[in-house]
């Protein structure tokens, strides 16, 4: 397992998903740059009568999302795609779709099933590009001749309007500002040695594919450049995969998020490979007794199993079988197989072979110790258990629905540690070889489940895997993983533990100590939502989960697993699109089973387990806070706060994020009314800061970064200067300006600064190997932490440089013991940082300062022991520091997101809470005194907030 230090490096600048879990549309995209927030009540309930039909308007749009209850004519001598866009045209009245045609409404898949069932998918375009989650579902019956429509479902926004959708930034620019956003959001964390993250050289490799144009449907619509990144984290060498939408005009990264579709809270993945196997095991023409060889092997709970496998023509016995694949079967390789990754890396099975890789092997069919230790027997063994249940319970040919191939990779490891956790990356399942307390992922058949179901998942329905439709993608996952381990091993659920998901995965620990769900939480949305940031947990895709999963499962417990599946799978894959939430969930579950015919007490169970956990209309507004909110949904992507002198300075988009970010400026105290600083250029205008007296900012531009300086008061705006580059961040005091450029070929970042009195600019150190980060300016003086190579290794340290005389002064840092520096904070007597001395391992960091000169060190949190924080960045007063918190963790709680904590500029009383607001608390900026602003998503959505005291202990 990686140390705690690593583990926190790594979730700050890339939150794991997993076996896991607004607004379903506009509110994931308007609030992607912090929170997800809950679905409209215009989705609330969506169906009241099976008899009737009934319509569910659609939120900021004119088509209705929910249509049941319909039987309606369509033409039943045409291909299915074409009889549901013939319906959708001869009704426009009711679907508001000006263009049925396939440019306007392309086919994304029909299914049919026994019962003559068709469901058609449609992607929208507009103008010939696609819109990220606009997609529609006709559902119709064909039976004797006859074809009828049944209802619809989806999201199709009727209110884009773009004059354009040529992009203004060409796809070189845009794939260099996604890295580079994303290089700067995984160098988040405190800056390390290239040995401690586990790298030979000064950081990850991340390089940015081009996935084409999409629109974000916000408002009138936001044309964006899809780039994908991939590669290893500079923060930890961990495998790394984020969609990075930017915009096609200013360049400026608009929306990231993980796609990382993992069981645990502890691992890394990425996702989509090609399908492609080792050549050695490609399928071959033998003789159908060798095809299909029974094995015997002994799972991890010591039960002995029936598997079954493939004779090769050199007589050795592999994990491949043959016997789930029909004679029909388009595909000619191997149904199921299992790979032996052993001591192979995580990022090289991530989305990849690794090379040379070949299944496991034997040369009896009596499997050996060896493939029980190792995960192989019971990959393989529930595999075949989950590929049974979907096709025994649904008529669901394997995971694409197409007999596709299942392949699962057994025991991979992470910088040569066990990796505790295993992912779905788009064709394979990857499970790693566990260490500590935990067995190979594959231990649990609930985790085999839930990753398979997660390509389920992926081939009908599509969730994205970000806030709350994320948070349903895990849930799902859960409730399938779960439903599927209970049949294969014939545990009841009336089995106290029946709930536990990952229960099997320990060695010593006892089922519910070990597991990392329960379905049977009770979570509620009133008590548990938790408003997080896509940075973190990709939104609160673990997070949220079990709030949908436990309704689910309270259903599944109420009605019996045998229809509460078929509901559950009814609405997954003919009701839910892309982007929905919580409630427009509700909406499918309740639909999906009034189509199925359950009586009126049964549809009541239904929803009253809904009501159990709060997935009721206005759910969000049931949620408290203990701070003053300065801005409601301020709605921007990680553009951070400023304050100083009683002024506040950040960048803020509209209600439904579709405007380019403009930066405000406004008094701290929320007294007033904030003023718009930045021009209406169409350009994003971000990372605003202020020293009280002038704001600046940085310009996106289609091909620079300009920089702005204006006054708070009255002034004019000046253009003072720019690059070409990235950059991540920019701290003004006075007439020094500095900012971060993120360098995505070698993983480091670099401090300049620009003096506004001279016009010159410079960096801080003039070596791109040496890496300098976390800067902060007071009265001509820049501190900053540095990273430089001696002989011996990486060093790191803390200088002051002051810009009118060059001379840089070295901060009281041992640079031999030091593994870890986070942000720097200039105050009117001395620095402020933070130091990792790494002595426990445990995670934690000390908060330190020095006077100017270096003198007088002291230490105002200790790195372990009474009063030890887990600090991950801080900003100062004159009079106290504010610590923002980021503790490991194995399982995603509330108390392992960010929080703030404060301490006097002397250490003296120890650190308080500054707020007891649940759910992230992101880019504390210190004003005058005790008071903080930070960005808070205790509600669901990004506010601006403040408190003026700590609030003690929560």
């Amino acid at each position: 397992m990686r140390s705690a230090a690593r583990r926190r490096s790594a979730r700050a600048g890339q939150r794991h998903g997993g076996i896991s879990v607004g607004q379903g549309t506009a509110a994931l995209l308007a609030a992607a740059g912090l929170l997800v927030t809950a679905v409209p009540a215009a989705h609330a309930e969506s169906t009241t009568a099976a008899a009737a039909s009934d319509v569910t308007p659609g939120a900021e749009t004119d088509t209705p999302s929910l249509v049941t209850g319909l039987d309606e004519e369509a033409d039943a001598g045409v291909a299915a795609t074409d009889a549901a866009r013939d319906h959708l045209k001869s009704r426009k009245s009711r679907y508001h779709i000006a263009d049925t045609s396939a440019k306007d409404l392309a086919s994304a898949g029909t299914t049919t099933d026994k019962r003559g069932r068709e469901t058609v998918r449609l992607q929208q375009k507009y103008k010939g590009v696609p819109v990220l989650g606009g997609q529609y579902i006709v559902r119709m019956t064909k039976k004797d001749g006859r074809r009828t429509v049944t209802g619809t479902s989806g999201n199709y926004f009727t209110e884009l309007k773009l004059d354009s959708v040529t992009p203004r930034i060409s796809e070189k620019a845009a794939i260099a500002r996604a890295v580079g956003a994303v290089t700067a959001q995984l160098g988040s964390g405190l800056l390390r040695a290239p040995a401690e993250q586990g790298q030979d050289g000064a950081g990850g490799t991340l390089t940015g594919k081009a996935e084409g144009v999409t629109i974000l449907p916000q408002g009138a619509g936001v044309l964006t450049r899809h780039i994908t990144v991939t590669g290893t984290s500079p923060a930890d060498g961990t495998p790394v995969r984020q969609e990075v939408y930017v915009d096609a005009r200013s360049g400026y990264a608009v929306m990231q998020y993980s796609d990382i579709q993992t069981f645990g809270a502890t691992g890394t993945a990425d996702g989509a490979t090609d399908g492609a196997v080792a050549a050695d095991d490609t399928a071959a023409t033998t003789a159908a007794d060798q095809l299909v060889v029974k094995g015997t092997g002994v799972r991890y709970n010591g039960e002995k199993t029936e598997i079954n496998l493939y004779r090769d023509t050199t007589g050795v016995y592999q994990m491949i079988d043959y016997s789930k694949r029909p004679a029909d079967s388009p595909y000619k390789g191997e149904m199921i197989a299992t790979y032996d990754a052993r001591g192979r890396d995580v990022s090289t099975a991530s989305g990849a072979w690794p090379s040379g890789i070949k299944t496991f092997r034997s040369d009896t069919t009596d499997l050996g110790a060896d493939f029980t230790d190792s995960g192989a027997v019971d990959a393989h063994w529930a595999a075949g258990k989950v590929y049974d249940y979907y096709k025994n319970h649904f008529g669901r040919s394997g995971i694409d629905g197409k007999d596709g191939f299942i392949y699962s990779l057994v025991g991979v490891t992470s910088n040569g540690q066990p990796y505790d956790n295993a992912f779905w990356d788009g064709s394979k399942m990857v499970y790693g070889q566990g260490g500590g307390d935990y067995r190979t992922f594959s231990a649990d058949a609930d985790v085999v489940g839930h990753e398979m179901t997660h390509g389920v998942t992926e081939h009908t329905a599509g969730l994205v895997y970000a806030g709350q439709s994320g948070a349903m993608n895990e849930a799902i996952s859960d409730y399938f993983g779960n439903a599927i381990d209970l049949e294969a091993n014939g545990q009841s659920m009336d089995d106290p533990d029946s709930g536990l998901l990952g229960e099997d995965l320990c060695t010593t620990k006892s089922p519910r100590e070990c597991a990392l769900r329960d379905l049977n939480d009770g979570a509620t949305t009133s008590k548990d939502f938790i408003g997080v940031t896509f940075r973190g947990d990709n939104g609160g895709v673990h997070l949220n989960s079990t709030i949908f999963s436990g309704a689910l499962w309270d259903i599944r417990q109420d009605l019996g697993g045998e229809l509460a599946d078929q509901i559950v799978y009814r609405a997954l894959t003919a009701y839910m699109t892309p982007l929905d939430g919580f409630t427009e969930g509700r909406a499918a579950v309740v639909a999906a089973a009034q189509e199925l015919g359950v009586t009126k007490g049964q549809l009541k169970t239904v929803k009253t387990s809904f009501d159990a956990h709060g997935i009721v209309p206005g759910w969000e507004k049931a949620i408290g806070i203990d701070t003053d909110t300065i801005l409601s949904k301020v709605d921007v992507a990680g553009t951070g706060v400023s304050a100083g002198n009683g002024k506040y300075a950040l960048s803020r988009s509209n209600e439904d994020g579709s405007e380019p970010y403009s930066v405000w400026v406004g008094n701290t105290s929320g007294k007033g009314t904030p003023e718009q600083k930045s021009p209406n250029n169409g350009d994003y205008n971000v990372y605003a800061t202020t020293d009280g007296k002038n704001v600046a900012w940085a310009e996106f531009a289609s091909t620079a970064v300009y920089f702005h300086v204006r006054p708070v008061g009255s002034g004019v705006d000046k253009v003072v200067g720019g690059t070409a580059a990235n950059v991540s961040g920019l701290v003004l005091n006075g007439d020094i300006l500095a900012y971060t450029v993120p360098d995505p070929y070698f993983g480091l970042q670099h401090v300049w600064y620009l003096d506004l009195k001279t016009g010159e600019v410079r960096q801080v150190n003039s070596s791109y190997a040496i890496a300098t980060a976390f800067p902060s300016v007071r009265d001509g003086k820049i501190a900053y932490a540095k990273m430089w190579p001696e002989s011996d290794g990486y060093k790191l340290g803390v200088e002051v440089l002051d810009t009118a005389t060059g001379k840089t002064t070295p901060m009281p840092v041992d640079k031999s013991a030091t593994a870890g520096l986070g942000q720097t904070a200039l105050t009117d007597d001395g620095v402020t940082w933070i130091e990792d001395d790494d002595a426990t391992d445990s995670g934690q960091a000390a908060v330190k300062r020095a006077a100017l000169d270096g003198s007088g060190p002291v230490t105002l949190t200790p790195e372990s022991g009474a009063g030890s924080l887990y600090a991950y960045s801080l900003t100062a007063s004159d009079d106290a520091v504010t610590v923002t918190t980021l503790p490991p963790a194995t399982s995603w709680a509330n108390d392992t997101l960010p929080k703030l904590y404060q301490v006097a500029s002397d250490g003296k009383g120890g650190a308080q809470r500054v707020s007891c607001n649940r759910g992230d608390q992101v880019y504390a900026a210190a004003d005058s005194g005790q008071r903080v602003l930070w960005l808070d998503g205790t509600t669901g959505y990004t506010n601006l907030v403040k408190r003026d005291r700590p609030a003690g202990s929560c």
